[in-house]
């Protein structure tokens, strides 16, 4: 568990080095297929991401808003099902990542957002998935976990992301209802994709501006100002991906052919629905996702999970 040890430093380090100099927010992510059903359980199976995020002077008078973020990350990936100590029960490989993560988000005056990430870490046993997954089941006294022996081989994650969205109409009097557009590119040693889609806010009150919205993790204000601001919406957002490479069905290119891998089946449909809500110093979500075969293979089928958040404005 080293490697876990190393990211959790690294992290901490860069928390309390910049934490007493700026407005700021931590937060929790958890994701899971049984937030939305007690008997799915297969595929994209747990996630976990901690973030730090705190806010930078901006001197570019076109630029509303200059956000720093670190997180921390775990995904853990399932076959059809847990019990698949048969290799042929395995429609979908066995596999976790773990990697630390650096970005930075802009916040422009045309509503648009611009962002760029960096991510290293581990995919493969390196990552801990075994060990945590089996952890959960035991706490929670969950049925065992068999066939993790197949799982994706070690390999170095090494990736970059792109983002780009912009608010495209306000769509009544009330600015209660707004649609935006936004793209996403992923390259690196694990994932190669492209997600493009739009994205559509159904306000319970009158929305914010989106540098200001959580729904691009804009929240943070500047220290003089206190965080006073309320939101609380429905948003919904259908996207297409296409799939350039995948390593944790794949396996790595740079090591040893996996146990269990598959072809990709290049377009799918990712979809994203739910709610958020921010109140003076508090974020809070929770999101529904769903998503198409990804794997080349008769048995392999959509699936869904679910979203919980929590985060906190340390203003």
């Amino acid at each position: 568990m080293k490697n876990v040890g190393l990211i959790y430093f690294l992290f901490l380090f860069n928390i309390t080095s910049v934490a007493q100099n700026h407005a700021a927010e931590v937060g929790l992510i958890l994701e899971n297929d049984l937030y939305t059903s007690t008997v799915n359980d297969k595929y994209y199976t747990n996630g976990f991401e901690f973030y730090y995020r705190y806010l930078n002077p901006t001197k570019n008078q076109n630029q509303l808003k200059k956000i720093t973020e670190f997180r921390v990350v775990q995904y853990i990936y399932n076959p059809q099902t847990i019990r698949a100590e048969r290799i042929d029960y395995n429609d979908r490989p066995f596999a976790a990542v773990l990697f630390a993560e650096a970005g930075m988000h802009q916040f422009f005056t045309n509503n648009a957002v611009l962002k760029f990430k960096a991510q290293m870490g581990f995919m493969g046993p390196n990552a801990f998935g075994k060990e945590v997954q089996n952890v959960v089941h035991q706490t929670f006294r969950y049925k065992p976990v068999s066939g993790w022996k197949y799982q994706i081989h070690n390999a170095a994650l090494v990736q970059g992301e792109v983002f780009y969205a912009k608010k495209i109409s306000t769509l009544n009097k009330k600015n209660t209802l707004d649609v935006l557009a936004q793209a996403e590119l992923k390259w690196g040693t694990i994932w190669n994709q492209i997600n493009i889609g739009p994205v559509m806010r159904i306000g319970f009150k009158k929305l914010l501006p989106v540098s200001e919205s959580n729904l691009y993790d804009a929240s943070i204000q500047y220290d003089k100002e206190p965080p006073s601001k309320s939101e609380f919406y429905f948003f919904i957002s259908p996207k297409v991906n296409y799939q350039i490479y995948d390593a944790t069905i794949q396996g790595s290119f740079f090591s040893g052919k996996s146990p269990v891998t598959f072809d990709l089946i290049p377009w799918r449909f990712q979809g994203e629905a739910g709610f958020k809500y921010q109140k003076n110093n508090w974020n809070l979500h929770y999101t529904f996702n769903y998503c198409s075969q990804e794997a080349d293979n008769i048995v392999n089928s959509s699936y869904y999970y679910g979203s919980i958040g929590i985060g906190y404005l340390l203003n």
